[in-house]
């Protein structure tokens, strides 16, 4: 069995089109949309991944607001970066670029920020709307990952799907978001992590295995049910080279497979941009 490809960029395209019309339409009502960041730290990971996003605004005709805190700053000091974006007109959403140094606090930071601007749907006021099943920004890479299943006709609901990892910016928010009731959802989710004794018992009965963890090559061949669908939501470098936390050889033994390039990662973008016009959409409504 060779898997066919999970490739995220066409999901991605089609988001990014149906975004460039609504950055439109709020243009020709005098309105641009903007999108802020806040780097802490010199993480060129990181760094890579804010400009990625700042490319991708370009694109579609969001304006891009960024501050850069060194790694030598204090706490004080993205207080004070989270509280300029959520006094600016100008920024309709932001995100603190994750992870920050070990002794900033992310937590405290993202608590300060305005949910309506939350760009990551991270914030405590948006993941328990999320819980609640009610209108708020999604976690971009858990929202992504929706996405591409149902671009390829990944049917869901009522399957068996495992989740490895239970990290609060993606095994957590996905395990609920697919849970929901609703197109792309109503799964039954098992969340497994690196405590669960014989974790392969749990990804070989399922039918949708996502993993999450941040370590290369995690998930092998022989932790798939033939047929599974497999989808590698966590990345490690090995110097400046991605690599997934799903061997590529799984890809022997599942229908349906992230590549190790152009997977997630353009869904994440897509969908944050995604959250950044809806953002600027609701505030105009208001204003």
């Amino acid at each position: 069995m060779t898997a066919q490809l999970l490739a995220g960029t066409p999901v991605a395209e089609a988001v990014l089109q149906d975004v460039a019309q609504r950055v439109q339409a709020l243009a020709e009502r005098g309105m641009t949309p903007g999108l802020g960041t806040i780097l802490v730290g010199d993480d060129e990971a990181s760094a890579g991944y804010v400009r990625r996003k700042h490319v991708a605004c370009e694109e579609v005709g969001i304006t891009s607001h960024h501050i850069e805190i060194p790694g030598s700053g204090v706490q004080q000091d993205l207080l004070d970066a989270v509280d300029q974006f959520n006094a600016d007109p100008a920024v309709n959403a932001f995100l603190i670029q994750h992870p920050v140094p070990a002794h900033f606090d992310f937590n405290e930071a993202l608590d300060r920020m305005d949910p309506a601007k939350d760009a990551d749907g991270l914030h405590p006021v948006n993941l328990g709307k999320l819980v609640l099943q009610e209108p708020a920004p999604v976690p971009c890479t858990p929202a992504g990952i929706r996405a591409m299943l149902q671009h390829y006709g990944v049917d869901i609901a009522g399957r068996e799907v495992v989740v490895v990892g239970r990290g609060p910016t993606l095994g957590r928010p996905l395990s609920l978001l697919l849970t929901l009731k609703g197109a792309g959802a109503n799964a039954a989710v098992t969340v497994v992590h690196s405590a669960v004794p014989d974790l392969a018992d749990y990804t070989r009965r399922a039918d949708i295995v996502i993993v999450a963890v941040g370590q290369p090559n995690f998930l092998t061949p022989d932790m798939v049910k033939p047929g599974a669908v497999v989808v590698s939501g966590g990345i490690s470098w090995e110097g400046r080279k991605l690599l997934p936390d799903v061997d590529e050889s799984v890809g022997e033994v599942a229908s349906w497979i992230t590549p190790r390039l152009g997977g997630v990662g353009p869904t994440t973008v897509a969908l944050l941009l995604q959250n950044t016009v809806a953002a600027a959409e609701n505030q105009t409504e208001l204003a």
